[in-house]
C-alpha cells in the first residue's frame, strides 16, 4: 500500500462496511477483508467467515469501480455572478488513484467504458484524467460465486492485460501472491518492493486456481448470434412475464459496471448569484429517463426491462462494438425479487414465440407499449 501511495496516490480497494465487500480508501493492508468470503444467488448476497485468512477470498459487491471514474454525483460546472457577468470555474480534479483487488469482469467494464467515455470524439474529462492517472492492480479470480457467468461472455475468471499488476491469491500452507506484470509502472512499483522471482511450480499454481474457478462457475449465456435473436423477440410473451415480477426500482443498474445512463440538474441560491450543474446516474428504468414530447415512450415495465436487455446484449455491439455485460452477476444478486439474466435470457430463446423475422443487419428494435 505504501508503494502505491508513493506519489500522493489515494489508495482504493475492497473492504468489509455495512454487511458488505465495498470499494472504499485503504490506509494499509490490514483494511482489506482478511477472512471474508461471500455467498451470492438470485436476490440474495451475504458475507461468510472463511477458514483462512485470504484477503481477496470474494467476489463482487454492490460496488464496481464505475462509481470512480464515472461517479454518482459529478459537479460539473460552477458560476458566480460578478460585477461583469459571471465566472465559470470548472470542478477541481481529485487527485490520482490505485485501483486495488480490480477483478476480471470489472477490468473489462473499465474498458467498456473507455469506450463510452474516453474513446470518442467528445471525451468525458471527469471520466479521462480518473482514468488516465488511475494504476490498477488486478486480483485474478480463484473462488467464483453462482451468479459469475464470465465465462460466457469472454471476461474472466482470469484477465491477460488491461492491468498494471495482477495479483494470484494462493493459500497451501504458504500464503503467497503470484503478480504478473502488465505495465512499465507496474515493473517500477514491483522494483520497489520486496519480491523473489516465481518459479515454475509458482506459475502452474496460480494458472491451476483460474482453471479450477472457471470449472466451477455453471450459469451460462449462449452469446452466439445473440444481438440478432434479441431482435427478433419484441413481441415475446416472456416480456410480460419478466414485467410481472420486476418493480423498475433499477438496482439492475445502479450496481451494473457499465450502464452509463446519467441526468443532468441545475441549481442556483436563493440570490441568484451562484449556479452549479451537476451531473447523476439515471436509468432506462425510470419512467422520467423516456419522457419526450409530453410522455414516457416506454410507460411498461415489460418496456424498460425489454429495454435494458436487448440494449445491454444486443445493441450495444452496435454502439461500441462489444457487449454491454461482463457477466459479473450483480445484477443476479441485487435483484430483490431474483430475476435471473441469464434464465430470461434463456426463456427468450427457448421459446417457440420467440421466433421471428430477423430484421436487417443495422435496423434498430421498435419499440413495442
Amino acid at each position: 500500500m505504501q508503494a502505491l501511495a508513493r506519489d500522493g496516490r489515494t489508495v482504493l480497494g475492497p473492504t468489509v462496511r455495512d454487511g458488505a465487500i465495498v470499494i472504499d480508501e485503504l490506509d494499509s493492508a490490514a483494511d482489506l477483508p482478511a477472512g471474508w468470503g461471500d455467498e451470492q444467488g438470485p436476490g440474495s448476497y451475504r458475507l461468510v467467515r472463511r477458514d483462512d485468512e485470504a484477503r481477496f477470498g470474494h467476489v463482487v459487491g454492490p460496488h464496481s469501480w464505475k462509481s470512480e471514474l464515472f461517479p454518482p454525483r459529478t459537479l460539473l460546472v460552477h458560476s458566480t455572478r460578478t460585477a461583469d457577468g459571471f465566472t465559470v470555474e470548472p470542478p477541481d480534479n481529485r487527485r490520482p488513484a490505485a485501483f486495488v483487488g480490480v477483478r476480471p469482469c470489472d477490468l473489462r467494464a473499465i474498458e467498456t467504458q473507455d469506450l463510452v467515455f474516453d474513446d470518442t470524439d467528445h471525451p468525458d474529462p471527469t471520466y479521462r484524467n480518473r482514468r488516465a492517472d488511475a494504476v490498477v492492480v488486478a486480483v485474478q479470480c480463484t473462488d467464483p460465486a453462482a451468479t459469475c457467468f464470465c465465462t460466457s461472455m469472454g471476461t474472466g475468471p482470469r484477465s491477460t492485460s488491461g492491468f498494471d499488476l495482477a495479483l494470484t491469491e494462493i493459500l497451501d500452507g504458504r500464503h503467497r501472491f503470484v503478480i504478473e506484470i502488465g505495465s512499465e509502472t507496474g515493473r517500477e512499483l514491483i522494483a520497489t518492493v520486496p519480491h523473489t522471482e516465481a518459479t515454475a511450480i509458482d506459475l502452474e499454481i496460480a494458472q491451476a486456481r483460474s482453471d479450477d474457478a472457471a470449472a466451477h462457475i455453471v450459469r451460462r449465456v449462449d452469446t452466439d448470434g445473440l444481438p440478432a435473436r434479441l431482435a427478433a423477440t419484441l413481441e415475446h410473451p416472456q416480456w410480460d412475464n419478466v414485467a410481472e415480477r420486476c418493480l423498475t426500482c433499477a438496482n439492475c443498474t445502479m450496481v451494473c459496471p457499465t450502464c452509463f445512463c446519467s441526468a443532468v440538474e441545475d441549481r442556483t441560491d436563493l440570490t441568484g448569484d451562484h449556479a452549479e450543474r451537476w451531473r447523476r446516474w439515471d436509468s432506462c428504468f425510470t419512467l422520467d429517463h423516456s419522457y419526450m414530447n409530453g410522455a414516457s415512450v416506454r410507460s411498461s415495465s415489460g418496456s424498460r426491462y425489454r429495454q435494458w436487455l436487448t440494449h445491454k446484449f444486443g445493441t450495444w455491439h452496435d454502439q461500441f462494438g462489444v457487449s454491454g455485460c461482463t457477466g459479473c452477476g450483480r445484477c443476479i444478486a441485487w435483484c430483490p425479487v431474483g430475476i435471473d439474466v441469464t434464465e430470461e435470457l434463456s426463456a427468450l430463446a427457448s421459446d417457440p414465440a420467440s421466433e421471428g423475422t430477423v430484421p436487417p443487419e443495422g435496423a434498430g428494435p421498435q419499440e413495442v407499449q
